[in-house]
């Protein structure tokens, strides 16, 4: 068997103890584990449909909706959340980034604008808001339809952020609403002002270079091809997904 999307020792070693149903947890014992999230991350890794996936890992429909039982039970997030309690909160990056959503994705109770997902001239989608910290590993995400605004994503994100200097483009330049709060909260801004501006605000040029370092974040998770174009049809799932990329982003 491959182990091209497959964990290693020493990464499952890391996790298994915050995962549901491990031996010696108190109620029903999970099969096999770790052949389940290798399941999942080989399907969102390839991209293909459930269906599509290898014998080997089971039946498609049992991995299916134990991924979704776990997107909502929350399992994955808090695998990320506690793997990103390593951060280095120095610096804090925000920023968002579209991702097309297939046409399968919609459906899901409650439409389109419930699910995250946005109808534009470009059809639909849904947009990523992240942050990431001082090495460029993820800290927080948060999905909107693909048309919201970059600052839909920093009022929660930002709310109760840790870093101690905030670093973010031209987009985040919203003094009332963002700048002014994150200083009266100690933090220092790096954003730079937007050239309509009157006057403009002196920021760090040299630090604003690290801001690249929250692109290299977007180029790694969207190597996961079922994330880079969205098939799945609640907000739920594929955030679900995008919390488990994130944590084997830590893992590596």
């Amino acid at each position: 068997m491959t182990r091209r999307y497959a964990l290693r020792d020493d990464q499952w070693a890391r996790i298994e103890t915050f995962l549901p149903g491990r031996k010696g947890h108190v109620g029903m014992t999970a099969r096999n584990n770790r052949l389940f999230v290798e399941a999942v991350i080989y399907r969102y890794r390839t991209g293909i449909p459930w269906r599509d996936l290898p014998e080997r890992f089971g039946d498609f429909r049992i991995v299916h909706l134990r991924h979704s039982r776990w997107s909502k039970t929350g399992v994955w997030e808090r695998i990320f959340n506690a793997l990103a309690q390593d951060a280095d909160n120095e610096y804090a990056m925000i920023d968002s980034t579209i991702v097309r959503a297939h046409q399968h994705s919609a459906g899901a109770k409650g439409g389109i604008d419930k699910q995250a997902i946005g109808r534009s001239r470009g059809g639909l989608s849904t947009k990523i808001h992240v942050t990431v910290d001082a090495l460029g590993n993820p800290t927080g995400f948060h999905l909107t339809p693909g048309q919201a605004h970059d600052l839909e994503g920093a009022d929660v994100l930002l709310e109760d952020t840790q870093g101690q200097t905030i670093i973010a483009d031209k987009g985040y330049d919203a003094q009332e609403r963002l700048v002014q709060p994150l200083k009266d909260k100690g933090k220092a801004v790096v954003i730079p002002s937007r050239s309509n501006r009157k006057q403009h605000r002196t920021y760090d040029k040299h630090l604003y270079k690290a801001r690249h370092l929250v692109e290299n974040f977007f180029a790694r998770l969207k190597q996961y091809r079922a994330i880079a174009t969205r098939y799945d049809k609640t907000a739920i799932n594929f955030l679900g997904a995008i919390h488990l990329a994130a944590a084997v982003v830590w893992l590596i």
